[in-house]
């Protein structure tokens, strides 16, 4: 029911709905603020309040007594004592088009009776955790975050250990609760998560949910070693007034050495706040703290006293968040990786900015013509924009999608800015770098001697879908790689691992950084579990240019043995004759995958060497037989034209299953060749070569 229009739900399908997201908000709210381990993302969540929200308003009569439009971050987490807040904290509502924030200066407006000069303020919306500090005569007394809006917990010891919160205020009301938000810096960010890996502890995912949790530590001291800051911004029960107006009290906030955002600023009405919500997208980047949007709110206390709250927003301000796919940064460099099979992909090296809850320092740019702005046939893309190091670039990001630069802005590009040039030597080995026509990718010709692509290819070997060796993975496949006494520089050198730490007298494994005893044992009967490996993941295994899973699962069920398969490829190592045909016929290969697979193994190759290498440590299993007893078995099918009793899958796969090989086209070595109406050349290469055909019918009554 997700996927519907609101308009089009009846009011059962509505309630049904209207149960599902209270639960699945309720989930979301304490993932984020109880356990700082959001699950979904800020635009999903802010999706699934919105689609609540439209529900309740054309079926107000369901609306539920625990429905998530009156409600506020989550219940307080066990290990803290309570703090009842004597000022409810509130939520903001939300909006995502300039069009709402006209709509919320009529609002307001309309509520008030009101048609004169109306001032805003506007400012960051800190991406971190709500706090709430109470002052009293002067002295931090105690600190709360917002928990569900009524009750918070007590961090009052931690909140001592933040040097942006002054311990005592001058000139302050006698009570004085001044709320704000926790947040943490980009650089100390960074710096906080390389001291976690160092230390072999888990990294945070982003600045939010290291601040929530560096706060939110039953133990004092380990929050004095986390580098939070405050922003104050706003304030709870006041025994006098801070001032008229919200800018005036943010400004009287300061006087009292709290820091403020100086992005804070006032407007005359919409325009102006747009204006100031457009400038400050533009700093994100720069700033070096998150923020998600930008917050109004009406500046005459007076008013806001007047426009009063709902059930859990105010109805004197509005959060103006960004687009959560979106935002915009510099681009520090460009990067250029190169993969398993040669390919030399760039990647934009980021002013870091959160987009979409993540941390991006990095994005692909695809190849040379995208930087270039053209397609892969000439045309131009982004108007034709290429991409310069330190241009102010939009970076996009779609739930796991790999994030890319996506425009330019040429207003903000500098003079001096070069044109990128994309090497035509490998930058990791220095061979020449060709691209084929047709190909849109620059590859370096340097194979095995090119020890980027030695390492991808290593980690490609042991990856899920190939061999899966358990404690083999990226890492340490770059630190045996780069190892001086146990090197691994190819795959068969895995599989000599156990024996050459046992010959070494040097260093044993389990001696050194990383290994004991028990892993280093685990990590040598791991590899030997995969001595034995089916022929269908070894072919994967190797890496072989434009040889996928599924096509090695064809291989392997054609050819039924590695020593069956090698020398059908020996024998097509020129490209011609009847296996080669028959490589080139099998169903779902074509010619440019059987190319690149006799490219790599050509009998004279040095990576046949290797794999004849590793092959040697090996035992391949054969692909099991399938049935023998069927007037099929081991012949050679060609299905051609419509057939009209099952699909063209259906037919391949009860082929094969009565232990028929099924081709793609007709050579010398085929059976049999089904026809159905509309058969074309392949009926006539089958007259020409003797090849028996016959019709669907024919064919069941076969196969029985």
């Amino acid at each position: 029911m997700a996927d519907r229009p609101v308009e089009a739900l009846t009011q059962r399908e509505a309630e049904a709905e209207l149960a599902h997201l209270v639960q699945a908000l309720a989930a979301a709210n304490l993932a984020y603020h109880t356990a700082d381990a959001p699950e979904i993302t800020d635009a999903a969540y802010d999706a699934l309040k919105r689609r609540n929200a439209a529900i309740e308003a054309r079926f107000p009569g369901l609306k539920r007594a625990d429905s998530p439009s009156d409600q506020v971050g989550a219940a307080v987490a066990d290990g803290f004592g309570k703090v009842a807040h004597r000022v409810r904290m509130l939520s903001l509502e939300n909006a995502f088009a300039a069009e709402e924030v006209a709509e919320f200066d009529d609002r307001v407006r309309k509520f008030l009776g009101f048609s004169g000069a109306l001032a805003y303020t506007a400012e960051p919306k800190i991406d971190g955790l709500s706090l709430s500090l109470r002052y009293e005569g002067g002295r931090l007394v105690q600190a709360a975050t917002r928990g569900d809006g009524e009750v918070g917990e007590n961090v009052t010891e931690n909140a001592r250990t933040i040097a942006d919160i002054p311990q005592r205020l001058t000139g302050a009301p006698d009570v004085l609760e001044v709320r704000g938000e926790v947040y943490m810096s980009h650089a100390d960010f960074a710096a906080l998560n390389a001291r976690q890996a160092a230390s072999g502890d888990k990294a945070f995912a982003n600045p939010r949910n290291a601040a929530a949790g560096s706060l939110r530590q039953l133990d004092a001291g380990i929050t004095a070693s986390r580098p939070l800051r405050f922003f104050a911004y706003s304030w709870g029960e006041v025994s006098a007034p801070l001032a008229t107006t919200q800018f005036g009290a943010i400004g009287r906030l300061a006087a009292m050495g709290f820091q403020t955002n100086p992005l804070t600023v006032s407007c005359d009405g919409p325009e102006a706040m747009l204006a100031q919500y457009r400038l400050i997208e533009t700093q994100r980047a720069t700033l070096g703290y998150d923020i998600d949007g930008v917050v109004y709110k009406v500046d005459d206390l007076g008013l806001q006293g007047r426009l009063g709250f709902r059930s859990s927003t105010p109805r004197w301000a509005l959060a103006h968040k960004f687009p959560a796919e979106l935002a915009w940064t510099t681009l520090l460099g460009i990067d250029i990786q190169v993969g398993r099979t040669g390919a030399l992909s760039p990647v934009a090296r980021l002013q870091p900015v959160t987009v979409g809850g993540v941390v991006v320092s990095n994005a692909t740019l695809h190849n040379e013509d995208y930087i270039a702005g053209r397609d892969s046939k000439g045309q131009p893309i982004r108007d034709g924009k290429d991409i310069r190091v330190g241009d102010w670039v939009q970076v996009y990001r779609a739930g796991d999608v790999i994030p890319k630069v996506a425009d330019v802005d040429l207003s903000r590009r500098k003079g001096d800015a070069q044109a990128f040039v994309f090497p035509q030597l490998c930058p990791e080995c220095g061979s020449p770098a060709h691209r084929e026509d047709g190909d849109s990718v620059r590859r370096c010709t340097g194979g095995l001697i090119c020890p980027a692509q030695a390492v991808e290819r290593l980690k490609h070997f042991v990856s899920r879908g190939a061999f899966d060796i358990e404690g083999l993975g990226a890492k340490q496949v770059e630190m045996f790689f780069k190892d001086a006494i146990l090197p691994v520089k190819t795959p068969a050198d895995i599989f000599t691992l156990a024996a050459r730490d046992a010959d070494n007298s040097l260093q044993k494994l389990k001696n050194r950084d990383g290994f004991g005893e028990t892993s280093a044992a685990k990590l040598f009967a791991a590899i030997e579990a995969k001595r034995s490996i089916p022929l269908d993941r070894l072919i994967f295994a190797l890496g072989i240019r434009h040889i996928g899973e599924t096509s090695s699962s064809l291989l392997a069920r054609h050819y039924g043995s590695w020593e069956i398969f090698i020398q059908a490829i020996d024998s097509a190592a020129d490209f011609s004759g009847p296996d080669w045909d028959e490589l080139t016929g099998i169903d779902g290969m074509g010619e440019v995958s059987a190319r690149a697979l006799i490219d790599a193994l050509h009998p004279d190759s040095a990576e046949r060497a290797e794999v004849n290498r590793l092959v040697g440590q090996l035992t391949v299993q054969p692909v099991k037989a399938a049935a023998t007893d069927s007037p099929v078995a081991g012949k050679t099918v060609v299905f051609t034209g419509t057939l009209e009793k099952m699909t063209r899958a259906e037919a391949k796969a009860r082929a094969e299953a009565l232990g028929a090989k099924v081709a793609g086209s007709v050579s010398a070595k085929t059976d049999l060749l089904i026809a159905g109406p509309g058969a074309g050349s392949k009926a006539k290469d089958a007259a020409r070569l003797g090849v028996q055909v016959i019709d669907e019918d024919a064919w069941l009554r076969l196969i029985g």
